[in-house]
């Protein structure tokens, strides 16, 4: 075969063409599944919109969009500072597709990594700014929720509420949102020679830690645009509780900030820490159980969390499914 024969690439390009349709449609056939077991849960997320009142329900959408205007505008941070940046409108739909996988597969947010790594080449932008967005998104992520856990553990203790179980589950956090961003940057600098030789051998981990190792060291060591990064996240972390304080509001129960806060943010911690897909169950018990701690009555708490499901998680779901089809097409 000539030196210069296509035919390689050709085998390569096609290869990467299939593995992501087979991705693509597993996150969808996935959504489907998890939609189709939890059908319950959707119709009661119609019927509690319908006793909802309206103006509160309006509310709530709106921050749940602002969630994912912060999102988008954490890659168009790092885009920008890498010298590749892209309208926000064009980074939108990629946050909306990420977080479906994210919550589709439950393996600590990499499938919705490895899907944005694609879409981001997609539409032009080079892997190894793509491979800074995401290694800063992680660092933001960790960081925002170490944040939420200490001011969530301050609230609790100045209602007297502090006890060793929701201390236990913060402290985990704690230990995981610091180990994680270190090891991503312990082995960004030392690549795959940091791993043991078995590993090393394995050729998907391999391309993995060379695709981490590309991502300009200045860029992803950046305090200030870590910062950035870091507030933009807490700011969803803000609205997904404001989002859960308005869902009482719009079920007619005024409730203060602090009990949405802390029940939010120990639900996504027990959903974080755990592997359950999509945290079914195991975010409405922990939300519930805390929201009650706090003061909330459980009928209150119960269906205000449902609410706050179907807006933060199903309606998205779906727009997520949606896009993603799109994708695939594309």
């Amino acid at each position: 075969m000539p030196r210069n024969s296509p035919e390689p690439t050709k085998a390569k390009d096609s290869t990467q063409t299939s593995w992501r349709r087979w991705l693509l449609a597993a996150l969808i056939i996935g959504g489907l599944i998890v939609g189709a077991l939890h059908w319950g849960d959707v119709k009661k997320f119609a019927e509690l919109t319908a006793e909802a009142r309206p103006a509160w329900l309006a509310a709530a959408l709106l921050l749940q969009v602002s969630t994912y205007v912060s999102l988008s505008a954490q890659w168009w941070l790092v885009l920008r500072k890498a010298g590749s940046g892209r309208p926000m409108l064009r980074l939108l739909p990629l946050t909306i597709t990420k977080l479906f996988a994210d919550q589709v597969v439950p393996t600590a947010g990499m499938s919705g990594n490895v899907l944005l790594v694609d879409r981001l080449k997609s539409i032009g932008v080079p892997r190894e700014h793509a491979m800074a967005a995401i290694i800063l998104a992680i660092l933001a992520y960790y960081l925002s929720y170490a944040a939420g856990t200490v001011i969530a553990v301050a609230m609790l203790a100045l209602r007297g509420k502090l006890s060793l179980l929701p201390l236990a589950v913060a402290a985990l956090l704690l230990t995981v949102a610091t180990a994680i961003p270190a090891a991503i940057l312990w082995l960004r600098d030392k690549g795959d020679d940091a791993l043991p030789g078995w590993l090393r051998r394995r050729e998907s981990v391999r391309e993995m830690f060379e695709m981490v190792g590309e991502a300009p060291r200045e860029l992803v060591r950046d305090p200030r645009l870590i910062i950035k990064l870091g507030l933009l996240n807490f700011a969803v972390f803000v609205a997904d509780a404001g989002t859960l304080l308005v869902c009482l509001f719009a079920l007619g129960l005024h409730a203060p900030f602090d009990a949405a806060f802390v029940g939010f943010t120990m639900a996504a911690i027990v959903t974080l820490l755990g592997a359950v897909p999509l945290g079914l169950g195991s975010f409405e018990a922990t939300s519930i159980a805390t929201l009650r701690l706090m003061g909330v009555p459980f009928e209150a708490a119960l269906s205000a969390t449902l609410l706050y499901r179907g807006v933060a998680l199903w309606l998205p779901l779906a727009l997520g499914a949606v896009l993603t089809r799109r994708a695939m097409r594309q």
